[in-house]
């Protein structure tokens, strides 16, 4: 398994896309906790902000980059040959991602698992670059985190 550097061309449009697609999740989640949860929105941020920086790290280092390795460059490099059409692959992929978290015991987990597969296979499809994808699972990760569906989620919240 090679870990290599993204080339220079894929971090312009990966960027573009990747702010697209951030804006569409905090739109959607932000309505989600408000409608869902208002007392959780922002919560760790405002509450603990010291925990929230906490939290960014570790979910960024010790659960996005190893998941990627895993989920993403040992996957990809393992069976893609194995499924010829890449958009089943992709599915394949993330449903696999998606089966993982099924120990943290939520719905909304296995959902938003399942489409940040897709999004994070898609990506890893185009630019085969774990770098990239983890940069992009740990944004959209983090933002969960901060717009307060941490404990929707399984994890710590402000206490």
């Amino acid at each position: 398994m090679k870990l290599k550097f993204p080339i220079k061309e894929y971090w312009k449009p990966f960027w573009k896309k990747t702010i697209i697609k951030l804006g569409v999740i905090m739109v959607v989640t932000g309505v989600y906790v408000f409608l869902m949860a208002p007392d959780k929105l922002f919560s760790v941020l405002i509450k603990r902000p010291g925990l929230w920086i906490i939290i960014l790290f570790v979910y960024t280092f010790l659960s996005v980059w190893p998941q990627e390795i895993i989920y993403r460059t040992f996957f990809y490099e393992r069976y893609e040959g194995l499924i010829g059409n890449k958009w089943l692959f992709i599915f394949i992929n993330a449903i696999l991602f998606s089966l993982a978290h099924l120990f943290l015991g939520s719905f909304l987990v296995q959902v938003l698992t399942f489409v940040g597969g897709l999004l994070f296979a898609y990506t890893y499809q185009k630019t085969k670059s774990t770098t990239l994808v983890s940069i992009e699972h740990a944004i959209y990760g983090n933002w969960l985190f901060t717009v307060g569906m941490g404990e929707m989620l399984a994890f710590p919240g402000p206490g």
